[in-house]
């Protein structure tokens, strides 16, 4: 099965402190007959995220970048090509997706290339409005 995971997936896997890290952490570990993506989008997403975050609950740059490393290990990073790029947003303006939305849309799309059989993501409403026809295929880990 082809799983697809959101950056809010990843980010909650990687902090034990966040309300849905358990959920996460298995998740994102490999499990049997699983096969494991992410937008190559969220390696950076992840690493400004958590870089940022305030307080105690900052990670400092060279742990962000080990949490990358692990992406790498257990996710296939999905990219699209200038011309994918262009036709979803080209899409996004169609469906009157403004801001950052267009950065979920970009997600989602990639989620489409790998024809992701599940796709695991905290931000359901988002994805589900701005992609309803892979509404099917979205859930909450756990």
């Amino acid at each position: 099965m082809r799983v697809f995971l959101d950056t809010s997936v990843v980010v909650a896997a990687f902090l034990g402190d966040h309300e849905h890290h358990h959920a996460s952490l298995e998740a994102f570990l490999d499990l049997p007959g699983e096969e494991h993506f992410c937008a190559a989008h969220s390696l950076a997403e992840v690493y400004a995220t958590v870089t940022r975050l305030p307080g105690h609950h900052r990670v400092p740059p060279d742990h962000a970048a080990l949490f990358i490393h692990e992406m790498e290990r257990h996710l296939s990073a999905v990219e699209l090509t200038g011309r994918q790029y262009e036709a979803a947003i080209t899409a996004a303006a169609r469906d009157g997706i403004v801001g950052g939305a267009v950065y979920d849309a970009l997600i989602l799309q990639c989620a489409r290339k790998i024809r992701a059989e599940k796709i695991l993501t905290w931000n359901l409403r988002d994805f589900r409005r701005l992609s309803p026809d892979l509404a099917h295929l979205m859930k909450t880990p756990g």
